[in-house]
This record gives C-alpha cells, structure tokens and sequence, in this order.
C-alpha cells in the first residue's frame, strides 16, 4: 500500500559488498529482510513483481562514473521511482585468512573496477601478485575465505563476513571516492519536501527539432532549476538516438519545479519522472542548498500566482 514503510529489501548482490553495506545504513532495512540479486535488472524486477518493497543498486561512482545499466533499466519496463539516495565512502581493504603475512602473497582477487582503484597500491606493495578478476568484490573476499585466492580486495563488509584479517585498509588512489546509490521503489507518493531535495528525471528529446536539447535546459534554466547531473544513455532504436537522465534541485511539490515540469512535457518526446528524495547529508559536508535567484523562489510565484488571479477576477487594473 502507498505510505507503507518497506521491510522488503533487495540489494545487488553478492552478500558483503559496498551494495549491502550502503543497505544496512538505512534504519528500516537493518530492521527489515535483505536479499541480494544478481544483477541490477534482477533486483528492480523484483520490486516490480512485488516480491520486494524496495532494491538498492549504484548509480554512479566519483572514479567511475554512471553505472549505465541502471539507467537503461530504470528507463525502460514498468517505472519505478527513487525515494532516496545513500553515498557511500568507497574504502577497500587487503584481507586474508589469519596469519597470512603480506610478503607470502602471490594472488589476489580484486573486482576490475577495484583492482583499477588500487592500481597505485598494488604497484608499491605487492609488483609481483597477479591479480585475478572475479564478479564482485564479495566474490573476492569469498574467494579469500576458501583459499582459492592468497587475498582479496574488498570491502570491510566482505572482509568481516568470510572472517578475513584486514592486512591494509584505505588502499584506494582516490582515498575521496565515493559511490552514489539508490533505493527504488514502485510508484507512490514521493518523501515530502525537505527544503534540500533533488529530482531525477529521463527525458526523450524530440530529435526532428534543432536545438530539442537547449529547449529541455532552458525550461529548467528559466525557473531557477539547478541542473546537478546529466547523463546521456543510447535508446537502443538507433545512432544518435539518446534519453538524458537530469538530476536538478527541488521537488515535484515545488511550485517552480512543478511549472518546468509542465514545460518539459510540452518541448519533449517523453518524460519519465524517476523521483522526488532528499539529498543525502550533503549538510554534513558543509554543503548547503543552491538558493533561487531573486524573483523565482516558490514565495515569488506564489505572489505572482495571486496578483494575476486578481487581474482576472477584477479585483486589480
């Protein structure tokens, strides 16, 4: 039922991985049941099928990027929404089973997108280990466990999970990377407004038209809409043809977003509207919100609104 607090979670899995560890921060899920998928479009069919409340999955890293396969499956099937966004610190640690000393060893397991992080570490510290590429950073630190592999690069989740000893902590180049994440849901009512939300949209261009992408911007431009992220993802119909996922200040309950919503609908092909949520702690960082330039704050339209319905009622000249 819509409002129902979710106690149903699905997570990209396997189990001890940077997915379940983001998972296990928000207060319900750890109250609630976890089960990890196989894959991205796994877990948010899932949520679809109703076997799930909820999934969180990536969608994007400081190093990396965009994780491209949920953008294409959040713009495709049945929609789902966002309902929050959890940013997690990407801190690997070298694990190994107790006693295996860091001269002694000659393999280590390491996810490609992790051994790439660590490439500096690796490098300075064990030249003479092959690194073996494995699925998931839970799968190097399973593999680890068994002593398929002498060591693993994974994630202290992992590491605690297959009771590995941790040899080198915060080993990343980046030491400041951090994952963006997701929990997704099927649609409802989205989270109240905070005063520091963001709003998440895939936007169809129309292609037929010149300047079909300055049209999109310019709707959120003009109201004061701050544009945080745009990603552009192929449509599969054919070259050239592109869905922009946007990212932009405010709420679908704001009155300025709401009119470049409207305005969206009018300039382009489609839109799919993938979320109203609060911005993850962003004031913990120092970060505050973007404030509207004068004269299109929600207090300014609401002004605006009554004036003009006083001209209309007669009530003005």
């Amino acid at each position: 039922m819509p409002g129902t607090p979710p106690t149903r979670f699905v997570f990209l899995g396997p189990e001890g991985t940077f997915a379940e560890q983001a998972l296990r921060s928000i207060p319900a899920a750890e109250r609630g049941t976890r089960t990890p998928a196989r894959s991205v479009g796994e877990a948010l069919d899932s949520v679809r099928a109703g076997d799930a409340d909820a999934a969180l999955v990536p969608l994007e890293n400081s190093i990396g990027g965009a994780v491209g396969v949920t953008l294409d499956e959040m713009a495709e099937g049945e929609p789902l929404v966002i309902t929050r966004e959890v940013i997690l610190s990407v801190e690997f640690v070298l694990a190994a089973r107790p006693d295996t000393p860091l001269t002694s060893i000659r393999t280590v397991a390491a996810h490609p997108q992790a051994s790439t992080q660590c490439r500096g570490w690796l490098r300075d510290h064990l030249p003479d280990a092959v690194v073996v590429d494995v699925l998931s950073n839970g799968a190097a630190a399973a593999g680890a466990g068994t002593g398929e592999y002498d060591a693993a690069i994974c994630a202290p989740i992992g590491a605690s999970r297959h009771r590995l000893t941790t040899l080198a902590d915060k080993i990343a180049d980046h030491p400041d990377a951090v994952t963006r994440f997701a929990l997704v849901s099927r649609p409802g009512p989205p989270p109240p407004p905070t005063g520091d939300d963001l709003t998440s949209l895939a936007v169809y261009i129309a292609h037929d038209r010149v300047g079909a992408l300055l049209s999109v911007l310019m709707e959120l431009a003009v109201r004061g809409v701050n544009l945080t992220r745009i990603e552009s993802r192929p449509t599969g119909e054919a070259l050239g043809r592109y869905v922009f996922f946007l990212d932009c200040t405010g709420h679908v309950a704001d009155v300025r977003l709401g009119e470049a919503l409207q305005g969206l609908r009018r300039v382009c092909a489609d839109v799919r509207f993938l979320g109203s949520y609060p911005r993850h702690r962003w004031a913990e960082a120092g970060e505050r919100p973007v404030p509207a330039p004068a004269g299109l704050s929600d207090a300014d339209y609401a002004d605006a609104a009554a004036w003009l319905s006083r001209l209309r009622t007669g009530e003005l000249t």
